[in-house]
């Protein structure tokens, strides 16, 4: 069972268009920030299965998507940091935004 997230105000800007061409930094976590994708040892992120493929999917995600480029990313215990660059309005070619929600 997922635990209820504490209320924090968003650091969204508001009537910002998230799905505009741009450059974005993501985070994204896992549920209860369980360390799903490996661990740290000796200073190394050391990837267990999980986490090689979420590495492996968001290499593909450029693949797969015209408008999206792919800078840095880490893969950590309980989340991922990436910087994308969204070259086409999101929804140009057929594509949604995700919505907010943990999925």
């Amino acid at each position: 069972m997922m635990r209820e997230r504490p209320d924090r105000q968003s650091i969204r800007w508001r009537g910002y268009d998230y799905g505009a061409a741009g450059t974005y930094f993501i985070t994204i976590c896992t549920a209860n920030r369980e360390p799903l994708f490996g661990a740290i040892c000796d200073g190394a992120m050391q990837l267990n299965p999980l986490g090689r493929a979420v590495e492996f999917e968001w290499f593909c995600s450029a693949e797969i998507r015209d408008e999206v480029t792919l800078d840095a990313f880490i893969v950590m215990p309980n989340h991922i940091h990436g910087i994308v660059l969204l070259t086409d309005e999101v929804g140009a070619h057929g594509m949604r935004p995700l919505s907010n929600a943990t999925i």
